[in-house]
């Protein structure tokens, strides 16, 4: 059932390659930690949230997000936290809050300006915060999740798979026994 998608240079293995790389790591627990609390507001109402009814209200009722986007929203949030914390599909989880953010610039935060509101004396937040979780995010989807993540694991997991499959046997002219020559110079 996999095997296609498993292979080598398979959409799996381009979708969760990853190197060991602590940085990576500690981008997407930041992102991941953040974005698992807010989407836990949106969803489950913890941390002063409205949970998902509340939240779907607001999306679509005070800023006339279809229903369907809305939901993908907020689940974009939740799902992507939790995808980013275990380091699961984070390509996926980050492409969700990207253009997440992407959405939430255009739609609310542009006409209050690029300023978070320190002061109080803009009508609403700016959007540099939501710049920074673009950059992390892009990111994350550029070089993928890190050491310590769930995507490394089944990675190597799948190449392991792959090794005891044996060479592959494609390509190989008679006469060598189905062994693939190799060549010194």
């Amino acid at each position: 059932m996999w095997h296609g998608l498993c292979s080598e240079p398979g959409m799996i293995h381009k979708l969760i390659h990853t190197r060991h790389d602590y940085l990576l790591t500690m981008l997407r627990g930041v992102l991941g930690v953040l974005y698992f609390a807010h989407g836990a507001q949106l969803v489950l109402g913890w941390f002063g949230g409205f949970g998902f009814a509340g939240s779907m209200n607001v999306f679509t009722h005070g800023m006339h997000i279809p229903a369907p986007l809305a939901a993908l929203a907020i689940l974009s949030e939740f799902l992507g936290g939790i995808g980013l914390l275990f380091g699961f599909l984070t390509r996926v989880a980050a492409l969700g809050i990207a253009i997440d953010m992407a959405v939430a610039i255009f739609l609310v935060h542009l006409p209050n300006g690029l300023f978070m509101n320190w002061y109080g004396t803009q009508k609403g937040e700016g959007f540099e915060f939501h710049l920074l979780v673009i950059a992390i995010a892009l990111t994350l989807i550029a070089r993928g999740a890190g050491a310590f993540s769930l995507d490394r694991l089944v990675e190597r997991g799948l190449g392991t798979a792959r090794a005891s499959q044996g060479p592959k046997r494609h390509g190989v002219p008679q006469g060598f026994g189905g062994r693939n020559p190799v060549l010194k110079f």
